[in-house]
C-alpha cells in the first residue's frame, strides 16, 4: 500500500491553492467559449482568444521559473494569483475583441489544463521536494486528484450560467479565487523555498530535455485542437448543447479525470512511468477519433466521458517523470521548458479548430487530435521505454 505523502503545513496550503485555482479554471473551461459568443465573438475569432490564452499561459511558466530564481517561489505564486484576478475582471468586464484578447494574454484564461501557467513549475517543484522520492508517485496522483475533484465542482457551478449576467458573475468568482491564492502563497513558510538559488534550468540540461520535449509537443498539438472549451463549444455548435447540460457534463468528465489520477500513481509504482502514460493514452485517442461519429448528444457524451476516464491518467506520470530526471534546483526550470515546449504545441489548436467548427468540418479537430496523440504514443514508447525516473525499480 503506498504511503500518503507528509501533511506539513506548506503541503496543506499548497494543495488549497491547487483545490481553489482547479475550481475557478473548472468553471472557466466550460463556460469560456460560450461567454466570448455571448459578447458577440465568432468562431474564428473565438480561437484566436483561446489560443493566445495557452500561448499566454505556456510563456508565462517559464517567466515564473525564472523570476522563482530571483524573487523567490512564494512571491511569484503570489503575482500568479493577481494575474488570475486581472484576467478574471477582464472577462466578466471587457466586451471588445480586442480587450479580451488582452485578457487572454495574461496567461490565465482558464480554457484548458489547471497544469498549464505560471503556477505549475513553481508548485510542481515544490511538491517533488516536500515527500520522499519512493513517494513521489502517489504525491503527484494526490495533487492531481484534488484538482480535478475540484475542476468538477467548477465545472458543475458554470452550469448554472445561462446567460451574460450569470457569466460575468462567474468570472467576478474566479477573480475573487486569484486574489485568494496569491495570499495563501503569502502564507508559505520559507522552506518552501527552492534549497539552492540557481540558473533555471542550465543549457545542457535544455538540450538533453529536448527530445522529450518534442514528443510533448506533438501530443500538446493534439490536445489544443480538443481543450475542455473548445469541446464544449463544440458540443454547443453541433447539438445545441446549453450551459445547464455541459456544466454538469463536465463535472462528470473532471470527476472521472479525479478517480484515474489515484489509480495512475499506484499504476505507475507497477509498471512505471513511461508505461503508465502510453499504455493509457492509446485507448482513449481511439475513443477520441470515434467522437465525430455520434449521431446524438448523448452519445457523444458517453463516448467523452469513456475517454476521460483514460486521457489524463499520464498527467501525474508525466509531471513526476519529468521532475525525477532533473537536479532539484533545476526542477521548476524543466516544468517550465517543457510547458513551454508543450504550450507552444496546443496554441494552435484552438485558431484550428474555431476555423473548423466556424466551417462545418465537425469531426476534423478530432480526428487530428487523435491521430497526433497516437503517433506522440508510439513515439514516446519506443525513445523513452528504457530510461528510468530516479526513483523507479526495474518493473
Amino acid at each position: 500500500m503506498a504511503r500518503l505523502p507528509p501533511i506539513s503545513r506548506d503541503y496543506r496550503l499548497i494543495l488549497a491553492a491547487r483545490l481553489l485555482r482547479a475550481f475557478g479554471f473548472g468553471m472557466a473551461a466550460v463556460l469560456v467559449g460560450l461567454h466570448l459568443e455571448r459578447r458577440g465573438l465568432t468562431a474564428s475569432v473565438i480561437g484566436l482568444v483561446l489560443s493566445i490564452g495557452l500561448l499566454s499561459a505556456a510563456i508565462a511558466g517559464v517567466i515564473a521559473a525564472t523570476l522563482s530564481a530571483r524573487i523567490g517561489r512564494r512571491n511569484t505564486l503570489a503575482l500568479a494569483g493577481l494575474l488570475m484576478a486581472i484576467a478574471g475582471a477582464g472577462l466578466a468586464l471587457a466586451n471588445s475583441p480586442l480587450l479580451l484578447g488582452l485578457t487572454a494574454a495574461t496567461g490565465m484564461l482558464g480554457a484548458a489544463s489547471i497544469d498549464l501557467g505560471p503556477f505549475a513549475s513553481i508548485e510542481q517543484a515544490a511538491l517533488a521536494e516536500s515527500v520522499a522520492p519512493q513517494g513521489r508517485n502517489v504525491a503527484f496522483a494526490r495533487y492531481s486528484l484534488t484538482g480535478g475533484l475540484a475542476a468538477a465542482a467548477g465545472g458543475l457551478l458554470a452550469g448554472t450560467a445561462t446567460d451574460l449576467n450569470r457569466g460575468q458573475l462567474i468570472f467576478g468568482v474566479y477573480a475573487l479565487i486569484g486574489l485568494v491564492t496569491a495570499v495563501l502563497a503569502v502564507l508559505l513558510s520559507p522552506r518552501a523555498e527552492a534549497p539552492i538559488r540557481a540558473a533555471a534550468l542550465s543549457a545542457a540540461r535544455i538540450g538533453a530535455l529536448a527530445p522529450l520535449s518534442a514528443l510533448f509537443a506533438i501530443d500538446a498539438l493534439g490536445g489544443g485542437l480538443v481543450v475542455n472549451a473548445v469541446i464544449a463549444y463544440w458540443l454547443h455548435v453541433r447539438f445545441g448543447a446549453p450551459a445547464n447540460v455541459l456544466g454538469p457534463a463536465f463535472a462528470a468528465i473532471a470527476l472521472l479525470q479525479a478517480a484515474s489520477y489515484e489509480v495512475s500513481g499506484r499504476l505507475a509504482n507497477r509498471i512505471g512511468l513511461i508505461r503508465t502514460m502510453v499504455f493509457t493514452h492509446i485507448p482513449s485517442n481511439v475513443l477520441l477519433l470515434l467522437v465525430p461519429f455520434s449521431p446524438s448528444l448523448p452519445w457523444a457524451i458517453g463516448l467523452l466521458l469513456a475517454r476521460f476516464s483514460l486521457s489524463q491518467m499520464d498527467v501525474p506520470a508525466r509531471q513526476a517523470y519529468v521532475v525525477s530526471i532533473v537536479p532539484p534546483a533545476e526542477r521548476a526550470g524543466a516544468v517550465a521548458f517543457t510547458g513551454l515546449v508543450r504550450g507552444l504545441g496546443q496554441a494552435g489548436g484552438p485558431l484550428l479548430a474555431g476555423a473548423a467548427i466556424q466551417g462545418a468540418a465537425f469531426g476534423l479537430p478530432f480526428f487530428a487530435a487523435g491521430g497526433l496523440k497516437l503517433i506522440y504514443d508510439v513515439s514516446l514508447f519506443a525513445a523513452f521505454r528504457s530510461r528510468r525516473a530516479e526513483h523507479e525499480t526495474p518493473p
